[in-house]
């Protein structure tokens, strides 16, 4: 969603992610990936996790579940997409479209403040993300191929190529900036 990030501007959105990690996490995600959106931080799952229904009740770690959420100008909810896991998102069209359909205004958004970053314990360093995303691409279509679900392991399949995609023009954008 980051390279997509005009065209959400563009069709009057103020983009942010939420979820439970620190600031520090969120400087080094930022930093890592070139994200011209905020990471916000809702540790304690009350600024809007748990007002936006958001809890996963069945993760120990009380962390939220992955949605995409959009609020008009007037805080209402307009479209709410609940992934099944961290590997079931929609794609930015899907989004984009429902965006354009409420005829909104072009805006502004600052890129985010740098923090000081500090990755996770568990943080992958960018120059792996093309190979991890490819790799699950090609373990998802193995899965897929031994249970006949085709079909699920083939749209697993497409979002990893187009995570793969993200990554290389992140790569070429990082590279033209030193």
């Amino acid at each position: 969603m980051a390279l997509r990030h005009k065209e959400f501007t563009d069709a009057g959105a103020i983009v942010a992610g939420i979820d439970v990690d620190s600031p520090e996490q969120h400087a080094a995600m930022i930093e890592k990936l070139n994200l011209p959106f905020p990471l916000l931080s809702d540790p304690d799952r009350t600024a809007a996790i748990e007002p936006y229904d958001l809890m996963n009740m069945d993760d120990p770690r009380n962390l939220a579940i992955t949605a995409t959420v959009l609020i008009d100008p007037d805080g209402v909810e307009v479209m709410r997409i609940v992934s099944r896991d961290f590997a079931d998102r929609p794609f930015e069209d899907e989004v984009l479209e429902k965006l354009r359909s409420l005829d909104l205004e072009p805006v502004t958004q600052a890129t985010p403040a740098a923090g000081t970053p500090q990755p996770g314990p568990k943080a992958m360093p960018f120059d792996e993300l093309r190979s991890y995303f490819r790799g699950a691409k090609f373990g998802a279509k193995a899965v897929g191929l031994r249970t006949d679900n085709l079909v699920e392991s083939n749209a697993f399949g497409d979002l990893m190529d187009r995570y793969m995609e993200d990554v290389v023009a992140m790569f070429r954008i990082k590279r033209d900036k030193s």
